[in-house]
């Protein structure tokens, strides 16, 4: 292949390209199709549970009609013909949610669906199944961690001149990042988050988003005569900039924004390119007292952010109370 000219490469290219485009559509055709099917299914027995009061013998009876009819055809249990009902009932009256829901598979829709307790939960996260792209099991994850509580509850604290330089930055960070996939005990060091972040890199970018790139840990800097390490550097492919993280497992203090101002100085003088924007610096700490992080913030000339991670994944429950309970508020002072 190497001894190929080079139009015939450019050509093979092309073709591979072709194809794997065209695979693509023929996949997302045949998904299209497939939640089209499931969703007359589950209108037709939904009509007929309100016209003839079908009952659950019925539709047992129909899923072994089914399977004695066709026995090639698979997934149609009177379980998953209730899941079909239950999944027309959830998005018929919502236009965006049922147009949505056609662009991800079934087992992505069912675990969103049963899981979910709003419509406001169902659209965030189809939408971020659609925007990252994620398996079952990745969706999984995200939900188990309250992904969509924590993004609602916890904004991230960001310095003035990050938000100036990206006004839509707010949703790109978050306040509290959940790192149970380290599997670290409660006391350890710098050195071992570090390694274990480095470890378990994919599962760090699903919890951070996919439009991160990561590019190394202690990525050397050189300024005059001496060396200095950045913990974690990425690229962020949305922001078009390097994101250092430094890693501190104690509480956050005003004196580590020095350090990470350095950093970030260092990075956009010499690393970062004409094109890219103003490289971004996350502190993440163990702990921080959000009053303190507003001050050190307040001031700060360079764009950057601070951020904590917990080593468990939290009690979902509590969060959700927590939401409730903001909304609540929320609605209360609209209504004065």
């Amino acid at each position: 292949m190497s001894n190929l000219p080079d139009n015939t490469q450019h050509t093979f290219n092309a073709l591979l390209q072709h194809i794997q485009q065209s695979r693509q559509k023929v996949f997302a055709q045949v998904n299209t199709a497939l939640i089209d099917l499931y969703w007359q299914v589950g209108k037709t027995i939904s009509q007929q549970v309100q016209a003839q009061a079908w009952g659950k013998g019925v539709v047992a009876e129909l899923a072994n009609y089914i399977a004695q009819q066709a026995p090639d055809i698979k997934g149609f249990s009177d379980k998953n013909l209730w899941r079909m009902k239950q999944f027309y009932e959830t998005y018929v009256h919502d236009e965006k949610l049922s147009s949505l829901v056609r662009e991800l598979p079934w087992t992505h829709n069912t675990v969103i669906f049963s899981r979910c307790k709003s419509n406001e939960e169902r659209a965030y996260y189809l939408q971020l199944c659609v925007d990252e792209k994620y398996t079952s099991r990745e969706l999984e994850r995200q939900i188990n961690a309250a992904q969509y509580e924590r993004q609602y509850l916890g904004q991230a604290k960001l310095s003035a001149v990050l938000r100036e330089l990206h006004p839509a930055i707010q949703t790109t960070f978050k306040d509290n990042y959940v790192l149970e996939f380290l599997g670290l005990p409660e006391t350890h060091s710098e050195s071992d988050l570090q390694k274990a972040l480095t470890q378990h890199i994919k599962a760090f970018i699903l919890e951070l988003g996919n439009d991160f790139i990561f590019m190394g840990e202690e990525y050397r800097l050189q300024v005059g005569n001496q060396d200095f390490y950045i913990d974690l550097l990425f690229y962020h492919r949305g922001l078009a900039a390097l994101v250092a993280f430094e890693l501190k497992i104690g509480q956050f203090s005003p004196e580590h924004m020095g350090q990470l101002n350095f950093y970030l100085e260092a990075l956009d003088r010499d690393v970062k390119k004409p094109h890219e924007n103003p490289s971004i610096g996350v502190l993440l700490c163990r702990d921080k007292d959000d009053e303190v992080v507003e001050y050190a913030l307040s001031r700060n000339l360079s764009p950057a952010l601070v951020a904590q991670y917990q080593l468990q994944l939290p009690d979902k429950k509590l969060i959700q109370a927590k939401l409730h309970e903001l909304l609540a508020q929320e609605l209360g002072d609209r209504d004065e």
